[in-house]
C-alpha cells in the first residue's frame, strides 16, 4: 500500500516534507513513492485516540444504549484501539443540541470517531461531519455499513 493511501486509513495526514522517520515497515520505491508494509503494521493500532459514541432517540430504549455501548467498547478492546472518551446520549438524531456528541467531535484527542451505525451520529448530514473530521486529519468509523 503506498504511503498516500496508508496515511488516509490511519486518519492522519499524507504529507511528508523534509526528513522524518516513519514509525512503521516502509521502503521507497522511487523518488515519490513510499510503500508501507501493512502486514508488520497490522500488529499496530490502527488509531491513537478513537472516541465512541453511541445514542439512542428516547429514554425506552435505555437498555440498547448500554448495549451498543458496550459492543463499542468490546470492538476498542478486541482491535488493540485506546479509546480516550466514550459518550453515550439519549437524544433525537435531527436535533443539534447533543452535548454529548460535541464534546466528543470537539476532542482533540480523538483521531477517530466510532459509531455502531451512520444514523447514531445523525439522520442527516453525516458526510459533512465526515468531511471536518477528515480536513482535521481525524476520521469517522461505521462498523455497521449495511444500513
Amino acid at each position: 500500500m503506498n504511503l498516500t493511501e496508508w496515511a488516509r486509513v490511519q486518519g492522519v495526514a499524507p504529507r511528508i516534507t523534509g526528513s522524518v522517520t516513519l514509525l512503521v515497515p516502509a521502503e521507497r520505491v522511487g523518488p515519490r513513492t513510499i510503500l508501507v508494509n501493512i502486514e508488520a503494521h497490522s500488529s499496530m493500532s490502527v488509531t491513537a485516540g478513537v472516541g465512541l459514541y453511541a445514542r439512542v432517540s428516547s429514554h425506552d430504549q435505555k437498555s440498547d444504549l448500554v448495549r451498543q455501548t458496550a459492543r463499542l467498547a468490546q470492538w476498542a478492546a478486541l482491535g488493540g484501539h485506546r479509546a480516550v472518551r466514550i459518550e453515550s446520549e439519549i437524544g433525537s438524531g435531527m436535533s443539534s443540541g447533543r452535548s454529548k456528541a460535541k464534546r466528543l467531535l470537539a476532542d482533540p484527542n480523538v483521531t477517530a470517531v466510532v459509531v455502531e451505525h451512520k444514523d447514531r451520529l445523525g439522520r442527516m448530514n453525516v458526510e459533512l461531519v465526515e468531511a471536518a473530521l477528515s480536513a482535521s486529519g481525524r476520521r469517522l468509523i461505521v462498523l455497521d455499513t449495511s444500513a
